[in-house]
């Protein structure tokens, strides 16, 4: 049985999506995108309307997908937690990410650098610590290492950057109670005993002994 479109009218709370009338009476909003090619007169048929509603589907979740990793950069598992959450099936979060990485829009290995480099220059951490955090972002454990090698940096530079601060606010403290803090909050970023030893030495030296004057 074919129905009729009488009528296609742009949705007031989304002007990018339409509504659907069939034979005088609302039927169903489609996307503009979908809807391009429907005209009032054009008759459906039931086989039409069911593959206009899934193609709608599809849309949505691509332009969902779109909105989430636009924010910032998101992990290929990330974003196909995020379409599980918003009640897409199987087929149509698998599609949406194939799509998406297919446009180099999500990329794991893209997405770890950018970690990486932005950890490093804000919060300063140990590749250990760098590691545990993609890997709770889903990141394959290959793509991991690969990123590692190739963006992590040298880890007693980054043991030092990340004391810096720490090391000013403790500087006026005992040499012990210096040592204690500065190591500890290190150890907790990451970094193990043979890096966070002589970085804390060093550290005291240009921040905190008795020859070198506090920082303001």
């Amino acid at each position: 049985m074919e129905q009729e479109i009488t009528a296609i009218k742009a949705q007031k709370s989304n002007r990018q999506r339409v509504n659907i009338y069939l034979d005088g009476e609302f039927a169903f909003g489609l996307s503009r995108f979908v809807a391009a090619w429907l005209e009032p007169g054009r008759k459906l048929t039931e086989a039409e309307i069911v593959k206009l509603q899934e193609e709608d589907t599809y849309e949505i979740a691509f332009q969902k997908a779109l909105q989430f990793i636009s924010h910032r950069p998101r992990s290929i598992q990330e974003t196909r937690a995020r379409l599980y959450k918003k009640g897409f099936g199987d087929q149509v979060v698998e599609s949406t990410l194939d799509k998406l990485i297919e446009k180099n829009w999500l990329d794991d290995f893209n997405f770890s650098r950018q970690w990486i480099e932005n950890r490093n220059m804000f919060r300063p951490r140990s590749k250990r610590l760098l590691a545990y955090e993609l890997r709770l972002k889903g990141v394959p454990d290959d793509i991991i290492t690969r990123a590692l090698e190739d963006f992590s940096g040298d880890e007693n530079e980054l043991a030092y950057q990340a004391g810096i601060k720490k090391a000013k606010q403790t500087c006026h403290q005992s040499k012990t109670d210096f040592l204690k803090k500065v190591g500890g909050f290190l150890s907790r970023r990451g970094f193990h005993y043979g890096i966070v030893k002589p970085t804390v030495e060093r550290l005291w030296d240009e921040f905190a002994s008795p020859d070198e004057a506090c920082p303001d």
